[in-house]
């Protein structure tokens, strides 16, 4: 686990090479199909080295919840473990993580009449206000929600409002335990300025390798709208801004360096309050430590 530009996937590559592991990607936007370059989706050289499950099984017009991911990943780590081989989950969407660690039992299944409901409340008078209405109701989930971040506010108004009580209270009720014993390690920076350097950098890249090409591809091949996850992910929604002429190129670099890293620091406090063993991913030991976790997992 780790946040954005945290260098995960080389770290889960080296563990690949090193054991007998097979990862399972767990990243709400790798699931798309033709979303490669704003995901930072791993190229086909390190596909060939470490081959991942849970790439490209949705097109962007699609929907992947928690719980379908949780439903594949579990059957995922069945068919792993009877291969004789160990399961690596590797990503950094860490409502997945947790969907899978303690169970999403106790929620509701989507209401589409009550969603259309809370869109129609969102374009009378925008997202922010709907996350201060969250926050009334659950501030525990609306702390750790970006004002914007429509597709996750929705489903935790939805939430409560099918049940009556707050998203975060239901999760902690939850519990579905894996029947595996589990390690979990968690790259966290010891110098956030750091980190703040490679999301920069890496988004630069991203926009050198084609990302806006990549987004009027995807406008043009299928029937997209702005409020799909697949577009609400972070790049491809300033990119979709900027095609449709909201923004302009330096906007699109400053909106979408400010949203990585605002993802980044959601991801730490969520990183902070979790369990796990905390390895600094700018230690030029990293892989050491890491490969001495599992060798000592693996053997015991």
């Amino acid at each position: 686990m780790g946040p954005t530009a945290s260098g995960k996937t080389a770290l889960a590559v080296s563990l690949v090479e090193r054991f007998p592991l097979e990862i399972i990607s767990v990243d709400s936007a790798l699931v798309y199909r033709g979303m490669d370059i704003g995901t930072a989706k791993p190229d086909a050289v390190t596909l060939a080295r470490a081959p991942h499950h849970l790439l490209d099984i949705r097109d962007p017009t699609e929907t992947y919840s928690a719980a379908a991911f949780c439903s594949d990943a579990r059957c995922l780590m069945a068919d792993i473990v009877a291969r004789g081989r160990v399961p690596l989950l590797v990503g950094g969407t860490m409502l997945y993580f947790r969907a899978l660690l303690r169970g999403l039992d106790d929620l509701p299944r989507a209401d589409a009449a009550l969603r259309h409901k809370l869109e129609a409340q969102a374009d009378a008078r925008g997202w922010p206000a709907l996350h201060a209405e969250l926050a009334e109701v659950d501030p525990v989930t609306a702390a750790r929600l970006a004002p914007n971040d429509s597709q996750r506010i929705g489903r935790a108004l939805e939430v409560f409002r099918l049940t009556g009580a707050p998203m975060s209270a239901l999760l902690d009720r939850a519990q579905s335990e894996l029947p595996y014993r589990v390690l979990q390690l968690a790259l966290v920076p010891s110098d956030r300025a750091v980190l703040h350097r490679r999301i920069a950098a890496r988004f630069d890249a991203m926009l050198a390798e084609g990302l806006i090409d990549e987004v009027r591809s995807l406008r043009r091949d299928h029937v997209l709208k702005s409020g799909l996850p697949s577009m609400r992910a972070v790049g491809y929604r300033q990119a979709w801004a900027y095609l449709d002429g909201d923004i302009d190129l330096k906007a699109l670099r400053e909106q979408g360096i400010a949203a990585t890293r605002q993802l980044a620091k959601r991801q730490l406090t969520w990183l902070r309050s979790w369990h796990a063993v905390m390895l600094d991913c700018l230690a030029e030991d990293l892989e050491v430590q890491a490969m001495a976790q599992v060798a000592s997992h693996l053997k015991s």
